[in-house]
C-alpha cells in the first residue's frame, strides 16, 4: 500500500477553503484511477509536538507507488495537482507527504 498525506495549515479565509476543498478538490481526486480510500480529519486536529496551527489532513491510499505514480499522471490527477494550487497557492500553508508503506 502506498499514502498521500497533505497537511494545511489553517487557511486565512476558513469558508472558502472549505468550499473548495470538498466542493472541487475532493470530486476530482476521487476520479484518479487507482485511487482506493480519501480520508480527510474530522475536528480539531491536536499537535502533540510539532506546528500547532494544523487545520486539516488530507489522506489518499493507492496500491502501492506506482499506482500512484500512473494517477497523477492521468488527466484526473493533473487537474487535481493544478486545483491544489487555487485553493492552496502558497507552499508555506501546505506539507505533501509521500510514501510506501508495509505491516508490521
Amino acid at each position: 500500500m502506498a499514502g498521500m498525506v497533505a497537511i494545511y495549515k489553517m487557511p486565512a479565509d476558513v469558508e472558502a477553503f472549505e468550499k473548495h476543498y470538498f466542493g472541487t478538490h475532493i470530486p476530482l481526486a476521487k476520479k484518479m484511477p487507482g485511487l482506493l480510500k480519501y480520508e480527510v480529519s474530522q475536528g480539531p486536529v491536536t499537535s502533540l509536538a510539532g506546528p500547532k496551527d494544523v487545520y486539516l489532513i488530507g489522506a489518499l491510499h493507492f496500491e502501492d507507488l506506482d499506482a500512484m505514480k500512473r494517477a497523477f499522471a492521468s488527466p484526473e490527477g493533473r487537474a487535481t495537482a493544478a486545483d491544489r494550487q487555487l485553493y492552496a497557492p502558497d507552499d508555506t500553508g501546505v506539507q505533501i507527504f509521500v510514501f510506501d508503506t508495509r505491516e508490521v
